[in-house]
């Protein structure tokens, strides 16, 4: 297989796996609005551009699997079929197969067949009598019998394909693209081939041949451009609108042979108008005088001849503005600038010690630039965070129907922005959670009238932005969590002691063990005591927190706050002893002196007057267990921690950091309070504060004394 054609392949792939996302959506839409015919065209489109593109980049199985699906989705277009909750789970299954198809190896893909089959038999029971070789009798989801046949509007289209010469090396053959487009109507096309040179002068691999074509359809516009998706950026592409299908005007109101060429741009109206004073065919002068080439004159012709009426509306496609980048080449971008933030603050540290103005001029203008690049870099990778709430719709729907419960999933926040690599690390947990809530929160429909609810319940889902944090929750208004019930399987599984002291949040954060469960028996979705572990474990490799709200009997909230990125993050250096240590920023509030006065006026308490208010701080030269005696002034760095003023002791306060952060070995990951590690200008490492862990650690410590 040639590398244009490789290239080509995973280019589908991944913008086949983009359709599916959006079809699986436009679906769900569907199945609440069934006469949406904005959603029924999108769904359309998917599968059109899926056989074309499909049969062109060679994946043959897909063209022709969606080849049938996509007849009967022009059906529903046409009115001709009404889609159901029945068609909507065998068009969903349609796409997992599709999806299959992607991801297998090509000699896997006959292990499919019986699937295949399977499915357009159950989509050949859909179609209308007249176009299905089922036997008599009434269709499910065609139009009552009697109904009159609903005609689309045949619009002419005027279409210029003109490939750029480099269009053959990434695999693609333009003829195939023409055939599909004969496909879709009523279709005249000619090539233009007065640019390919003298044979000796020729590169085979070159393409200078574009063609022109009429077509006239029932298709849509967007039809047109699916078959052209792939190329738009290989080739220039015109479609003009040249009838509307809603003419009734007479016959001599039709353009003139002059006025097409003219409105074309093939002739200059000067030009004509000295050929028309003569008395010969304008078409045979105009070729006589070298205007315009025959296959020019015989397409205008064309047009004139099927076309009596004509209303310009011309409509331009737009250059895709995105470039499609593989993931490994953007990680690779932004480990370099991560590693370009180190350098650039060694040499502002060399250039502030050496006091050399010129040198701290090119410094000053080296770390806005890094600076710069590297916001850059991090806005590359941010996606929004919508195309997973989108996949999770499908998720609640499945589940929903699989445990007798009518769930209805609301989110909010889908444009929120994060790195694409916490993203993609958040499905999983994100899922796990909405099954929870779905299993042990929400009730059966009969429990929740009971209760004196609504039969049908609600998962909320919702994404903010909350500094250089994104704070996730899960809220559903099931039947909440019984701390009393979750501290009796506490016990009784060996987690805490019979006499142990909890509030209730540590309570509800018990559900997070290992092995913990409160379901009563197992079933396909619960019981076995995994799933909230593996959230919690996920949600702290992201660095990430979570906390677990619940009223019983009302509802539970699961919040999530992660951080934007898990790459560069702006700090807070400070010391502590001959040690550097590096605070999220964003927790920081402010930054004040500690004395020995101070200490004596509390008595050697921990606390501190933050303009009349008590702060209680931790020392974190013994936490750390740092040696060496402290200074006679400290300084308290104030943190704001899930809305809960905290100070914490450093030696001294050096400054703002920018921290390109290196995950720890393995060996000392399980260290509490630290997330991370990095580099600073000079090449010692210095460690990152998990500052909010590092707090919930030590409360323990402390309930436990």
């Amino acid at each position: 297989m040639s590398n244009g054609l490789e290239e080509l392949k995973k280019t589908f792939r991944a913008e086949a796996m983009e359709l599916l996302a959006a079809l699986e959506s436009s679906l769900l839409e569907l199945e609440c609005s069934p006469g949406n015919q904005e959603t029924i065209g999108s769904i359309f489109r998917v599968f059109h551009t899926l056989k074309g593109t499909g049969a062109m980049c060679g994946f043959d199985e897909i063209s022709h699997f969606t080849h049938e699906i996509e007849t009967l989705y022009d059906m529903v277009r046409c009115g001709k079929i009404t889609p159901d909750k029945e068609l909507i789970d065998v068009t969903l299954a349609a796409g997992d197969l599709i999806k299959q198809f992607l991801t297998l190896d090509e000699s896997s893909t006959g292990e499919l067949a019986e699937q295949e089959a399977g499915l357009l038999a159950a989509f050949r029971k859909f179609m209308p009598q007249e176009a299905s070789a089922a036997p008599s009798g009434k269709t499910s989801g065609a139009v009552a019998p009697g109904a009159p046949p609903v005609q689309a509007k045949q619009v002419t289209y005027r279409v210029r394909f003109k490939p750029f010469k480099e269009i053959f090396r990434g695999g693609t053959n333009p003829v195939l693209l023409l055939s599909e487009l004969r496909g879709l109507g009523d279709c005249t096309i000619a090539a233009h081939t007065d640019a390919i040179p003298d044979i000796y002068e020729m590169d085979a691999e070159a393409c200078y041949t574009f063609w022109d074509a009429i077509l006239t359809t029932d298709k849509g516009l967007d039809a047109i451009r699916d078959i052209f998706i792939f190329v738009e950026n290989e080739s220039e592409l015109k479609i003009d609108i040249i009838d509307n299908g809603e003419s009734s005007l007479g016959v001599l109101d039709y353009k003139r042979l002059g006025e097409i060429l003219v409105e074309k741009r093939e002739l200059r109206r000067e030009d004509l108008e000295a050929v028309l004073q003569t008395r010969k065919l304008l078409g045979e002068m105009l070729i006589e005088k070298g205007l315009v080439d025959p296959q020019t004159v015989e397409m205008a012709l064309t047009e004139q001849e099927r076309l009596k009426q004509i209303r310009e509306n011309r409509l331009k496609i737009e250059s895709m503005a995105n470039i499609r980048v593989s993931s490994q080449k953007l990680d690779k971008l932004v480990n370099l600038v991560g590693e370009l933030v180190t350098v650039q603050a060694r040499l502002s540290q060399t250039c502030a010690a050496r006091n050399d103005a010129i040198l701290l001029s090119i410094s000053e203008e080296v770390e806005r630039l890094t600076m710069e690049l590297r916001d850059n870099t991090m806005d590359i990778r941010m996606m929004p965070i919508g195309s997973t709430f989108s996949s999770l719709k499908r998720v609640v729907r499945d589940l929903s129907i699989e445990l007798g419960k009518q769930v209805e999933l609301i989110t909010d926040g889908g444009e929120t922005e994060l790195d694409k690599t916490v993203i993609e690390k958040l499905h999983d947990p994100l899922v796990h959670l909405i099954r929870n809530s779905l299993d042990h929160g929400v009730e059966l429909p009969a429990a929740r009238e009971k209760a004196g609810k609504s039969a049908g319940g609600i998962i909320h889902l919702a994404a903010a932005h909350s500094g250089d944090h994104v704070v996730i929750q899960i809220m559903d208004d099931g039947k909440g969590l019984d701390p009393r019930k979750i501290r009796e399987k506490a016990v009784k599984s060996g987690l805490i002691q019979q006499d142990e002291q909890l509030s209730e949040r540590e309570i509800y954060e018990l559900i997070l063990a290992p092995g913990f469960t409160t379901a009563e028996g197992v079933t396909s979705v619960s019981g076995r005591g995994v799933g909230m572990d593996v959230v919690k474990k996920a949600v702290d490799a992201l660095r990430g927190s979570i906390h677990i709200e619940s009223h019983l009997g009302y509802g539970t909230t699961i919040t999530l706050v992660l951080p934007l990125t898990l790459a560069i993050i702006e700090g807070l250096l400070v010391r502590i002893g001959g040690d550097h240590f590096v605070l999220p920023l964003s927790l920081v509030e402010e930054c004040m002196e500690l004395t020995g006065k101070d200490i004596s006026r509390h008595h050697g308490r921990h606390i501190a007057d933050v303009r009349g208010k008590v702060v209680p701080y931790i020392r974190l030269r013994e936490h750390f267990m740092t040696e060496g005696a402290r200074p006679e002034i400290e300084q308290i760095v104030i943190v704001n921690s899930d809305n809960h003023r905290i100070g914490l002791v450093v030696d001294s306060v050096i400054g703002g950091h920018q921290t390109v952060i290196k995950t720890l070995g393995k060996v000392f990951r399980d260290i509490r309070g630290v997330s991370g590690a990095s580099i600073l200008g000079d090449g010692s490492v210095c460690l990152i504060v998990d500052v909010e862990k590092l707090i919930h650690s030590i409360e323990k410590e402390e309930v436990a004394g």
